[in-house]
This record gives structure tokens, C-alpha cells and sequence, in this order.
């Protein structure tokens, strides 16, 4: 599995304190499945002020320290970039690290307050060419009431990834609630961690696979770890990927729990 968010590098936000942390983080990981990680730390103006180029000097030697501790976790560059008016320039610029390099990026929007015209705001990255993945949409305190706004910014060109372990209740009955209900009615492209440590929020998967084949099957769930994570990095155009099940035709037939209280 590829986990594409997760707050491994230590030191540099608040994810991983110490290196130990983040080999023990690292070993949670790969014991769980996980063969590859994104190192997505914060880039939050006046809190993290994390640069492309001190991500992948961090990228380098916690790969260096990998390998020394016999630790197989292949890992790539990215950030957990905060949704602000200098975000766009930034991604130009390069100064914001995309996921590996690719025209996905992960975008994080403010946790309890909805962002001004964000549906506009994402189509804004779309029309410049990139892909947002809006994170962990579920655990957003303001997505009750503007639910609408998140399947928009999907419709528009943007990609959904939810926490893993939002689908098992980790975060509580909200999280848990919404989180199965973009599952279940196809919005959400890619499961991540989004893991900060050893206790809560470790960097695990697995559990979280299992809840979403329970809404949407073993195939749509195994593609939201490995065949859409992959796609990413490998920089496919969104097209030209297996798409989410609202956007299949054959899922217009079937209405999802969800729907059917609506």
C-alpha cells in the first residue's frame, strides 16, 4: 500500500518529535503493509514555515537513517499545504512540494471555518493545471452544512482523500459519519493516514481499507491505497485513472446508503 500524507520527518511540524519517533513510526508502517510514504509535513504561513528545500533535505536523511535500521519504507517528497491567497505562486514557484514531483498536491483548508469561494479556490488550481487533494474532508468541522461544497470541488477536477482512520471512528461519530458517507457514495479517491506518532493518529492502513470494502467493495478499496496512489506519483493524467464510483455510470443505478435518507 502507498500511504500519500503523513507527518513522518521529525521535528519539522507536529508529526514525528524525534528521529526514534519516526523510525518507530516507520516500522508501525511497513508492519501494517505499507510499502511506500509520503513525507507531507505542514506548510502553514506563521506556524510551519517548511520550504521545499528543508523538506527534502529532511526526506534525505531520514532515508539514509532507513537504511541503517534495516527499515524497508521507501519514501517521496510532498507537503500538507494550508489553502492561502499565496498558495498558487508558491506552487509555481516550487517553493510547495507537490506529491513526488507530480501535478497533485495535497490542500488543506482551514478546520473550522470554510474558506471564502473555496469551490472557485479549487477550480482556480484545476484551471492552472494542477490537481488539488483536498484532506481529510470528513474531520472538517464546517463540512456539515457545506457537504455540497466538497462533491463540487470533486465534480470540478479535484480529488478527495480521506483519513483511514476516520472510517474507524478514530476521530469520533462526525468524522466516522461523513467519512462513510463520501466512501460510500464514490467521492473519495485515496485513503491516507495523515499519521503524527505512535499512539493516536499512527500511520496504519489497513483497518481502514477493510471499513471502506465494506461500503464499496474490496476493488474500489484496494485502489484508494495502490493503483490511484500510484497514479499520482507517476504523474497520470486524472483521465486516464480509475475514477471514484460516483463518476462510473454503472454506480448511477445504485443508490448509496447514504441517499436513501435524503
Amino acid at each position: 500500500m502507498i500511504d500519500l500524507h503523513c507527518h513522518l520527518l521529525p521535528g519539522i511540524d507536529d508529526g514525528a518529535k524525534t528521529l526514534d519517533d519516526a523510525l518507530a513510526m516507520a516500522r508501525l508502517a511497513v508492519a501494517d503493509g505499507i510499502s511506500l510514504t509520503a513525507c507531507t509535513p505542514h506548510i502553514y504561513p506563521g506556524l510551519y514555515e517548511n520550504t521545499s528545500d528543508g523538506i527534502r533535505v529532511g526526506i534525505a536523511a531520514l532515508r539514509d537513517a532507513l537504511a541503517a535500521a534495516g527499515i524497508a519504507l521507501a519514501l517521496t517528497e510532498g507537503a500538507d499545504a494550508h489553502l492561502t491567497p499565496e498558495l498558487l505562486p508558491r506552487l509555481r514557484s516550487g517553493t510547495v512540494l507537490t506529491l513526488g514531483g507530480s501535478r497533485y498536491f495535497l490542500l488543506e483548508p482551514a478546520h473550522h471555518v470554510p474558506p471564502p469561494h473555496f469551490v472557485a479556490q479549487v477550480a482556480t488550481f484545476v484551471e492552472m493545471g494542477y490537481v488539488p487533494v483536498i484532506t481529510h474532508p470528513e474531520r472538517l468541522t464546517w463540512i456539515d452544512g457545506h457537504y455540497g461544497d466538497f462533491v463540487q470541488a470533486a465534480r470540478d477536477g479535484a480529488w478527495l482523500q480521506v483519513t483511514s482512520g476516520s472510517l474507524t471512528g478514530d476521530f469520533g461519530s462526525d468524522a466516522r459519519y461523513w467519512g462513510e458517507r463520501l466512501v460510500d457514495e464514490g467521492w473519495v479517491h485515496i485513503l491516507a493516514t495523515d499519521a503524527h506518532g505512535l499512539r493516536a493518529r499512527r500511520p496504519e492502513l489497513r483497518k481502514g481499507v477493510a471499513a471502506a470494502a465494506r461500503l464499496v467493495g474490496d476493488d474500489e478499496a484496494q485502489r484508494m491505497v495502490e493503483m490511484r496512489p500510484a497514479a499520482i506519483l507517476a504523474d497520470t493524467a486524472p483521465e486516464a485513472v480509475p475514477q471514484p464510483l460516483a463518476f462510473a455510470s454503472a454506480a448511477k443505478t445504485k443508490p448509496s446508503f447514504w441517499g436513501r435518507f435524503l
